[in-house]
């Protein structure tokens, strides 16, 4: 019991825990002039001690309706603590586009976690503003702890004569699964696909957290609603049923079958019996592993490296200009074959001043110190690219950094710089720029042990556009089957935007018909990551979270893929 005159602590997460958002919105803008629009939102969270947003993730697209409930929801990381901004932007898509700036905006909402949490049964709704004498409609926000609950459902459902809803064909019947909350409200949790023109659809196996379907608690309504799918976005409701997941959780060993209710229809006519049935014709639950799992029980994370070696092409833009570097640095836009591009002249990108790292070195720092602490031998191999290596001059795509071709192993990270600074002293910096070499280089280990007890990440600091760019989507499409990621830092002035595309992101990388197994890519570029003060410890923290985030994910999906469980950890 708290002391007299003490607060009672308020009913809610507790902080550090994860929330899950889910996101709704009603009377949006009519953007489209046929149809209505095809929203998205997209969630920003402003970087904490500045004026500074990040894009944290999207929601779906739903096409033809200014009332879309999203199913995909964001998972946030709470602190008590901490005051955590949001934004939410909201778009029309009308193009393929990836890029926000390339769609409709609809408006947006600010807001901070902790007054979602805070609000009535954690449930805000805040109007849309920022378009100029238009009323924009609101967004709806429901907060909900997330529990710990790990269970992983698969499960696929069939049904018989079910309404038939098109005056010209059958229905095209598509459920969606809701949650119940605590206050008796439903939240949206999935949506199969649509089967078309048929009365008896059989709807294709799906994958679904047990935390998403009824938070933990198995015993929560779940409510599956029955459509028929419409083109225009107006669905018509065929009808509905309610179950649990301990009542789903019987199909491991039997058939369940539900009768599908209208309500409406029920009330009207006498003689009314169903809308039809839904079969549950499989049901199966397995553990949700995490990284640390994968890592506690052994595998190994390999760490290459990979450095840009190239000369750019023409003449150095920093010098003719005289203009000093955009950033403050030490360094300029540099790295070819004018004076300035010399490793041994300020305005290089590979210079190092007394006082300075480049940012070559700063973003092998970054990026190695985290990954060595997963490696037990601390033996990375590394290579440059683009250079003329002695003692002939010819170009290679894939030297070792230490000149030992049979062991190009450095140990540790400050070996991996040591050895770079004597290739500087001792290669030409030449052309062209290619990546498939020693992509391939990394894939053809990473092919040799398949078992889950060994995972790749290679490193690729570079300056330029790639040269190679079919040969490196063929070999990054090649290696999206193995066990490897690979992180590509662009550093310099240059433009990026090939690397974008390999990037799989938004849309999968494909070549030659083939398309990428998984994302194994992340692309970042350096200058987005410089503390505006100088403080280089600062700028390789933000660079090592951002580029880092995504191993994780890329590790268990492919674990995943291959059904690879984590080893047992041996007892202490």
């Amino acid at each position: 019991m708290a002391a007299p005159g003490a607060l009672e602590p308020a009913a809610g997460p507790v902080p550090g825990t994860k929330v899950e958002l889910t996101v709704s919105c009603r009377n949006l803008l009519d953007m489209d002039t046929f149809s209505k629009s095809d929203p998205v939102v997209v969630l920003f969270v402003q970087v904490s001690g500045s004026s500074e947003w990040k894009e944290f993730g999207r929601t779906e697209v739903i096409d033809n309706t200014l009332n879309p409930d999203f199913v995909r929801k964001f998972v946030l990381d709470y602190y008590f603590e901490e005051k955590q901004n949001l934004r939410f932007d909201v778009y029309n898509v009308d193009s393929k586009s990836c890029s926000a700036l390339k769609q409709d905006f609809l408006g947006q909402a600010f807001v901070a976690l902790g007054e979602v949490i805070g609000s009535q049964r954690g449930r805000l709704e805040r109007p849309l503003t920022g378009v100029p004498g238009k009323r924009c409609g609101t967004i709806l926000l429901l907060a909900e702890e997330l529990s710990n609950c790990r269970d992983i459902v698969t499960m696929q459902l069939c049904a018989n004569k079910l309404d038939k809803k098109d005056f010209f064909g059958k229905s095209d019947p598509f459920l969606v699964f809701y949650r119940s909350n605590e206050d008796g409200t439903f939240t949206i949790c999935h949506k199969t696909e649509v089967v078309k023109n048929t009365l008896n659809p059989v709807w294709q196996p799906f994958t679904i957290p047990v935390r998403a379907l009824c938070n933990g608690d198995y015993d929560r309504t779940v409510k599956i609603d029955v459509y028929d799918w419409d083109r225009d976005g107006s669905h018509d409701f065929i009808g509905e049923f309610a179950t649990s997941y301990r009542e789903l959780s019987r199909a491991q060993s039997q058939f369940t079958v539900y009768e599908v209710l209208n309500p409406r229809k029920k009330c009207k006519k006498k003689k009314y019996v169903n809308s039809g049935t839904v079969t549950l014709l499989s049901f199966s639950v397995e553990s949700e592993f995490t990284f640390v799992d994968y890592i506690r029980g052994g595998t190994q994370l390999n760490f290459t490296v990979a450095i840009d070696f190239t000369a750019s092409n023409g003449e150095c833009t920093w010098c003719l200009g005289g203009s000093p570097s955009p950033w403050g640095w030490p360094w300029g836009g540099c790295n070819g074959h004018c004076a300035a591009g010399l490793p041994s002249q300020p305005t290089s990108l590979h210079y190092a001043s007394p006082y300075q790292l480049s940012a070559y070195a700063l973003a092998l720092k970054a990026v190695g110190e985290i990954i060595q602490d997963y490696d037990s031998d601390k033996l990375f191999p590394a290579y440059g690219f683009g250079a003329k290596v002695p003692p002939d001059g010819k170009i290679s795509h894939q030297f070792p950094l230490n000149n030992n071709v049979e062991n190009p192993s450095c140990a540790g990270i400050e070996g991996v710089l040591e050895s770079y600074l004597q290739s500087l002293r001792t290669v030409q910096l030449y052309g062209p720029t290619n990546f498939a070499p020693v992509i391939n280089q990394v894939a053809g280990i990473a092919a040799q042990v398949t078992d889950g007890s060994q995972y790749h990440v290679l490193l690729i600091i570079t300056d330029g556009v790639i040269s190679d760019m079919l040969q490196t989507k063929e070999a990054i499409v090649t290696a999206s089957s193995l066990p490897m990621s690979i992180i590509i830092v662009g550093v310099g002035p240059a433009e990026f935007e090939a690397m974008e595309e390999l990037d799989g992101d938004e849309v999968r990388l494909s070549s030659r018909g083939r398309y990428a197994e998984r994302d194994i890519v992340q692309f970042v570029p350096f200058r987005d990551y410089v503390d505006d003060s100088g403080n280089q410890v600062l700028s390789m923290a933000r660079l090592a979270k951002d580029v880092l985030a995504e191993i994780p994910e890329q590790l268990l999906s492919y674990m995943k893929t291959r059904d690879i469980k984590p080893r047992r950890a041996d007892p202490e």
